[in-house]
């Protein structure tokens, strides 16, 4: 029998449709065509914030939408612009900072917004350019004086999984906490905040329920759309927690894992 086609993909970015050298191949991108051509909805589901997105956009030729910075953003492809926001108040995110120095006082701070970002003199900009970003840097009270899409907490030599769950007890009950890398880096949303929250809260306005959606991720903060999706795959190269958690596997994304299970669900 044919496997019936979900009225959604949803699916992350970064390590799970983007290869290791930074690229999304061209038969992933004639894959991803399909599901629009077939009449469903494409969603990308990324950390990324929108300033990240440009390339993206073009390689998808605008098709689909976007949610970014792990569900406080949504973001159209079509137009490259913002359709809605969910942000840090200026008071949680003094909170959440102060608190999170009491756990350690090696955390560095950046701050993003729809528009940009905000760094901390002594944060580690890493593989970012903050010129051609857009990113500048302040200390003290600028660092929270606005509304943020994200709060970055980077620690120069921690475990990310362990350093999530104590960041979870120091702010859990302010803001909803995860990780997508393997270095010590914190990304930190509003309260109830998630890729998930956001995909549902989409779905809804379309009438669609969890059961129609097909999910695709690799790393933490996949893991509320992964359970939130009816069906829910992980590449090979995925977080452990990730591989666990997911209803089925595909391969890598090096090895275009997310487009053979596209080419099967829309031939």
């Amino acid at each position: 029998m044919t496997e019936p086609a979900p009225r959604v993909i949803a699916t992350d970015l970064d390590g799970t449709i983007v290869r290791s050298d930074g690229t999304i191949s061209a038969r992933t991108v004639a894959a991803l065509a399909r599901v629009e051509r077939a009449g469903a909805m494409l969603v990308m589901v990324t950390g990324r914030p929108p300033r990240w997105m440009t390339e993206i956009a073009a390689a998808v030729r605008h098709h689909g939408l976007a949610i970014c910075a792990n569900g406080a953003l949504v973001y159209d492809l079509h137009t490259e612009t913002v359709v809605h926001a969910r942000q840090i108040p200026p008071g949680v995110l003094a909170e959440t900072v102060e608190r999170l120095r009491g756990v350690s006082p090696d955390f560095r701070f950046a701050v993003e917004y729809p528009d940009g970002f905000v760094f901390e003199t002594s944060y580690d900009l890493s593989n970012w350019d903050a010129e051609a970003l857009g990113g500048r840097p302040v200390d003290g009270a600028d660092l929270v004086a606005r509304p943020s899409t994200k709060l970055l907490a980077f620690h120069p030599d921690a475990d990310p999984d362990e350093l999530a769950a104590r960041a979870v007890k120091a702010v859990g009950d302010l803001v909803t906490v995860t990780h997508s890398s393997g270095r010590g880096l914190l990304e930190i949303s509003a309260h109830g905040v998630t890729k998930a929250s956001a995909l549902e809260a989409l779905c809804a306005e379309h009438g669609i329920g969890a059961a129609d959606v097909t999910a695709f991720g690799d790393m933490p903060n996949d893991l509320p759309m992964l359970a939130w999706a009816g069906t829910s795959y992980a590449v090979a190269n995925a977080h452990p927690l990730v591989l666990a958690a997911v209803t089925h596997t595909t391969s890598r994304n090096d090895d275009d894992g997310v487009a053979r299970i596209l080419e099967r669900l829309f031939p």
